[in-house]
């Protein structure tokens, strides 16, 4: 019989950390479906083939790769299906935060990565830089650049 991953392991990631997977999700495809299938997706592959850390935050680091992997597969697939985008809110966030995260789209994917995991989810240079497989001088250096470049789009 096949070995299934522990339940309580993917139940407390599930709950844990399906909002940060969608947040995600929904910050490269633009589209709230789109972004529930990845986090679909996401899970399915923590159920199928489950990390051998049950350590949280590593879980949680594993989880972001993972749904910026998928996001990037899902992108690359369906680029020939290229939709007018809509305009869009990002989900459970004051309206205000809107503006800001919107302006996060002009941004190169390295630096808009490193600034919602440094400020939206609270990871350090260090953590970044082990989840995007960078070093920590140059996620450090990213996310000051990023910093700067918002700054003068926000300020336009």
């Amino acid at each position: 019989m096949k070995n299934f991953p522990d339940k309580n392991l993917i139940i407390n990631a599930v709950n844990k950390f399906s909002d940060t997977v969608f947040c995600i999700a929904f910050q490269y495809t633009k589209n709230r479906s789109d972004a529930e299938d990845v986090l679909q997706e996401v899970f399915l592959k923590l159920l199928k083939t489950p990390p051998a850390t049950k350590n949280d935050s590593k879980l949680k680091a594993w989880l972001i790769r993972v749904t910026i992997n998928k996001c990037k597969d899902f992108l690359r697939a369906n680029k020939r299906r290229r939709v007018a985008l809509q305009t869009y809110n990002y989900p459970k966030l004051p309206d205000f935060f809107n503006e800001v995260l919107q302006s996060l789209d002009n941004l190169p994917e390295r630096d808009r990565n490193a600034l919602y995991l440094h400020y939206y989810e609270g990871y350090t240079a260090r953590e970044i830089a082990e989840i995007l497989g960078d070093n920590e001088r140059a996620v450090t250096k990213r996310i000051c650049r990023a910093r700067e470049k918002l700054k003068a789009i926000l300020e336009e």
